[in-house]
């Protein structure tokens, strides 16, 4: 129990710093973790130890994923790609089905872009299509941000899950898998939750840009080929070796083609070939895209901060199995039957407490993942629901220490209260859903 109890002070230690004092989650967590093991009873060495290794092991696995990603988000962002994503969306959809649109919209737009971004990019098309459909923004503007919070805390490689998945030790290519299959179980939820509940307060939408605007952006945009290929190629690519190291022999992986597709369907070669793509979205290439003040430059700088925290997520997480609390602490939480429950519970408490999804599902990630052969996740596809679990907490709740909570209500017009009650009860409508399609499917799997 007192290992325990010290981990829970880990916990509160971590959302006291980050939410009272406004410390960067990186010093929380390393600051967090040497408080653990110092009190562990841990060997001086066996700390100091933990640290270097936490630290390179798990950015030594995900480190360049992550920032592949964030520059195929940020030229998709810049080149105006996201806009064409979502005229393709909506052609098939319908304009008059608005509600569907933003969703499915948000949805495809979040797998690589932040979820924050999207929904900037996207408001003034979104108020623009309610302000003709004759619909209030409260439900599509709700629509479209739990559509980008659904892949957010899903979908790779959105940093939050690949952070999550590089820990736990899954197979990326599953956890596309599931979190492509759950989300769009847990899309429809949202949608119905939208049109259904939030639709009913009305809020004018008020367009700030004129049709005519929107048209010129989205000629300016790339074609939707173009738009579409570094997020599908990835996925394809990563999918498809996972799929091919299920369901061939060790004798047919070890062929030249087997081993080509193995390569290519590696993560970070799969990105690598993505942002190869992703290179073709400007109309007119500039070098000075790619230097340090460039749209690289910039990603470069995003990616930073998350490359930190999973680091040092990486460094808690080591220090908590070195000291032999995963095997207490599993023995104990088996006992109380939470089984895949666990996961969830901890990274909604995490996310509600201290407000970002990615620092949730990190934290989580990095707690759970030295507990999971004690809890008996030991196969790829435990460790890829174990993922997705984590994922659903990491949408579980926001309110208003989250940045997308005042990015929804402030550029939907939006009071406060209006946004408790259409978008915080909306995230945990969708993230117990998303948790309930989760355990289901543990039971398929």
């Amino acid at each position: 129990m007192t290992s325990i109890l010290l981990l829970l002070l880990s916990i509160v230690f971590i959302i006291l710093l980050t939410v009272k004092l406004k410390v960067h989650p990186f010093l929380a967590l390393l600051a967090a973790a040497i408080f653990f093991a110092l009190f562990s009873d841990m060997s001086l060495e066996a700390v100091v130890e933990s640290i270097n290794n936490g630290f390179g092991d798990t950015l030594g696995k995900i480190g360049i994923v992550i920032v592949l990603g964030v520059i195929i988000g940020a030229f998709l962002e810049r080149s105006g790609g996201a806009y064409k994503l979502a005229e393709v969306v909506l052609k098939i959809i319908g304009k008059k089905r608005v509600h569907a649109a933003m969703g499915i919209v948000g949805f495809i737009v979040s797998i690589p872009v932040f979820a924050d971004s999207g929904f900037i990019i996207l408001t003034p098309l979104n108020k623009s299509l309610t302000k003709k459909a004759g619909l209030s923004l409260a439900g599509t503007s709700v629509a479209l941000i739990l559509g980008l919070m659904i892949t957010h805390v899903l979908v790779p490689p959105t940093p939050g899950p690949i952070a999550a998945a590089g820990i736990i030790g899954a197979d990326i290519g599953l956890v596309m898998l599931l979190g492509l299959g759950l989300g769009a179980l847990s899309l429809i939820v949202a949608i119905i939750y939208a049109t259904k509940y939030a639709s009913k307060t009305y809020i004018d939408p008020n367009p700030e840009m004129s049709d005519e605007e929107i048209n010129a952006k989205i000629k300016q945009a790339p074609s939707a080929l173009k738009s579409f290929l570094p997020i599908l190629i990835p996925i394809l690519l990563i999918i498809g070796k996972s799929v091919m190291e299920f369901t061939l022999t060790d004798a047919q992986l070890a062929t030249g083609g087997a081993k080509l597709i193995g390569f290519i369907g590696s993560p970070v070669i799969a990105l690598l070939i993505g942002m190869l793509f992703a290179l073709l979205l400007p109309k007119k290439f500039d070098k000075e895209i790619l230097s340090t003040t460039g749209w690289v430059g910039k990603a470069m700088g995003e990616a930073s901060n998350i490359i930190l925290i999973t680091g040092a997520g990486g460094i808690f997480g080591t220090i908590l199995q070195n000291s032999g609390i995963a095997a207490t602490m599993a023995d104990t939480m088996s006992g109380g039957n939470l089984g895949i429950w666990l996961p969830f519970l901890i990274c909604a408490a995490i996310k509600t407490a201290q407000g970002s999804s990615t620092v949730a599902l990190i934290t989580t990630a990095s707690i759970i993942a030295p507990m999971l052969p004690s809890l008996g996740y030991i196969s790829e596809m435990d460790k890829a629901l174990v993922v997705a679990m984590i994922g659903a907490g990491a949408m579980v709740v926001s309110h208003a220490n989250d940045s997308g909570f005042w990015i929804l209500t402030q550029f939907s017009n939006m009071d406060v209260k209006t946004g408790y009650r259409l978008y915080t009860l909306g995230t945990l409508v969708v993230g117990v859903s998303m948790a309930l399609f989760v355990f289901t499917a543990s039971f398929i799997f």
